[in-house]
């Protein structure tokens, strides 16, 4: 398999500052061109500033200069699977973070295991990476689709609600609906219909009628839950009424460019992995700050993710006084670490980072381009059992 890869790495872009023997080098493999760039800029951003905080601006760890390797995988499993080969290969590269998509991320899951090096996935977020597709070399800093899910369904899911979903025709989508509606089951509503439409769709007319459909006559609270990773078909959805059949529209959280749309939406509910304005503990507080003095906006969905990447690395390398890889995974495995969002813990089991998820109303400030998340109830770690879904 490594010969193959190694012969689709040329593809691949590469961006590393010069290095030496002595370097802790990390790997960052990321769609920083293609359909999910915002979300990686985001995380490259957040993964700097983490790095930052996490070693008190010396970017030294244990005495070890932190260099950076940046690999742009624009999205394409092949092109992931290739930089996370040649990171471990030809750039030596002491541990590996990304990717951005899901499809992407499990390309790379066997490439870690064959090279028996660790891997923390940030910010793909499909069950199947840290479930059926895992193995014991994978961490994930990201939220998983039954993190999503089931904050979601526990915001807006009540007895005498009925629920129809929209998502993405790909892991990202049928993951999240799965887990969403195993989820809702527990909390009385009932779910009418699923639609699955693909990631590129821009004419929501047919999959939104027919959710209409399903809907209209249902008596008491209806809803369409939408899953969606990119730009947002909530403004296309609005613009068909779905209010004349009585039907709410809800989702999860975005990014703030994203949430220029829920303005349309005032008091809708969902629940969301970060928003700034929420989280309440000094590491947020300085990453707002700082970010806003830096590049004179506040820190984004994914800027949070990338810096609890970061924390998440030091962390593990300085419990390990090593880069040895099953020293990291001993240290790793039930370690705690601080985040923007607060405590998050890789669960033993599985290594996916248990967090705190967000219950928001939508408020519209006219101040700001974008909706606030407006907190309803933090959903802590011991508010959600999220299922253990791998095999091994």
């Amino acid at each position: 398999m490594m010969k193959k890869i190694a012969m689709l790495a040329g593809a691949v872009a590469l961006a590393t500052t010069a290095a030496s023997a002595d370097d802790l080098k990390i790997a960052l493999i990321y769609g920083k061109t293609g359909p999910l760039e915002a979300y990686a800029k985001q995380t490259e951003t957040g993964l700097q500033m983490g790095l930052e905080y996490a070693t008190k601006n010396t970017m030294m760890v244990d005495g070890r200069k932190i260099v950076i390797v940046t690999k742009d995988d624009q999205g394409k499993p092949d092109l992931a699977k290739a930089a996370l080969a040649e990171a471990y290969q030809d750039d030596k590269v002491d541990l590996a973070i990304g990717t951005t998509a899901s499809g992407a991320a499990l390309a790379m899951l066997p490439v870690a295991e064959e090279m028996k090096k660790v891997l923390i996935v940030e910010p793909a977020v499909a069950d199947a990476i840290t479930g059926e597709k895992w193995n014991r070399y994978i961490f994930r800093t990201g939220r998983n689709s039954s993190q999503d899910a089931i904050s979601n369904a526990v915001a807006i899911g009540k007895a005498g609600v009925t629920i129809a979903t929209l998502g993405q025709d790909n892991a990202f989508g049928k993951d999240g609906v799965a887990a969403f509606k195993e989820a809702l089951a527990k909390t009385g509503a009932t779910l009418a219909a699923e639609e699955y439409v693909p990631a590129t769709t821009t004419d929501f007319t047919a999959a939104g009628q027919r959710l209409f459909d399903a809907l209209k006559d249902k008596p008491g609270k209806k809803i369409i839950w939408v899953i969606w990773a990119g730009p947002t078909p909530m403004s296309k959805l609005q613009d068909m009424d779905p209010k004349r059949y009585g039907i709410e529209l809800s989702t999860g959280g975005n990014i703030l460019p994203a949430l220029a749309a829920y303005k349309q939406l005032p008091s809708m509910e969902g629940a969301t992995y970060y928003y700034y304005g929420i989280p309440k503990n000094p590491i947020n507080d300085w990453l707002v700050t700082e970010h806003q003095k830096r590049f004179n906006a506040p820190p984004d969905f994914f800027t949070a993710g990338g810096f609890a990447a970061a924390m998440a690395a030091v962390t593990a390398v300085q419990k390990a006084k090593s880069t040895d890889t099953e020293k990291l995974i001993a240290a790793m495995e039930g370690m705690e670490f601080d985040t923007p969002k607060g405590k998050m813990m890789f669960r033993k089991e599985d290594h996916q980072a248990l967090q705190s998820m967000y219950h928001f109303r939508v408020k519209v400030n006219p101040d700001l381009a974008w909706a606030e998340n407006e907190l309803v109830r933090e959903l802590k770690i011991e508010d959600m059992t999220i299922p253990i879904k791998n095999k091994r």
